[in-house]
């Protein structure tokens, strides 16, 4: 049985995941695959055209499983959370593909390519920036809503909560925890910690605002 494409860009992603992409060869995806180079080659031209289309699904993914939470009802910051569960769901599950994603950010800043490969690495980042805008959209909704704090910075909030659900690229282990209700219940306690951040609370300025007395003896106590 020959492999599919899709069963290509399984394995790929294992790989690019596991040994980054300069380190990987088309016989190290054959060899996953039990298939032979030719059979990759007859779809992807090199490994470099291998690893792009790994990361064009790779951001396919996200964008899937963030679309219908878009749509929810609910107040900006309820549908914020919503979209940044489905998301942090999505790099859970997804989690070599997305790998991959991470890397070409990195292969675009630091790397170098062809100018064909700059043109490319140029249109997957450019789809990494619409599906952050897709939060930043809904952070603006937010704001005007009046669920997300008024002084929040729009652009330093998202980055912050995407980085932080990025950063499980790092430490998360799907091999520990292949259960997908684990996974789910994670992506919540993930979210619920970034999204406080920002909630929309009200004014708590008296009762956070030290008394004269209190003042005094923070002073005679040596605190700063």
């Amino acid at each position: 049985m020959t492999p599919s494409k899709q069963e290509i860009l399984v394995q790929a992603a294992e790989c690019f995941m596991e040994q980054g992409f300069h380190a990987t060869s088309i016989d190290d995806v054959a060899r996953r695959l039990g298939a032979t180079k030719g059979r990759i080659y007859h779809h992807y031209a090199s490994k470099i055209d291998l690893f792009f289309e790994v990361h064009r699904e790779g951001m396919r993914l996200l964008f899937e499983a963030v679309e219908p939470a878009r749509k929810l009802e609910g107040d900006g910051v309820t549908v914020l959370a919503a979209m940044l569960r489905a998301h942090a769901v999505a790099v859970l599950r997804h989690h070599t593909f997305e790998s991959v994603v991470a890397q070409g950010v990195q292969m675009h800043r630091f790397g170098a390519t062809t100018p064909s490969q700059r043109q490319t690495l140029d249109e997957l980042i450019a789809s990494r920036d619409r599906f952050e805008k897709l939060f930043k959209d809904q952070a603006a909704a937010a704001r005007r809503d009046g669920s997300l704090a008024a002084d929040a910075d729009l652009s330093i909030a998202v980055k912050t909560l995407l980085g932080g659900i990025q950063w499980s690229l790092i430490w998360y282990r799907p091999e520990a925890d292949a259960d997908e209700h684990a996974r789910e219940r994670l992506a919540e306690a993930m979210v619920r910690t970034l999204v406080e951040g920002i909630r929309a609370r009200p004014e708590r300025a008296c009762a956070a605002a030290p008394t004269k007395g209190k003042a005094r003896s923070a002073a005679g106590s040596g605190l700063t």
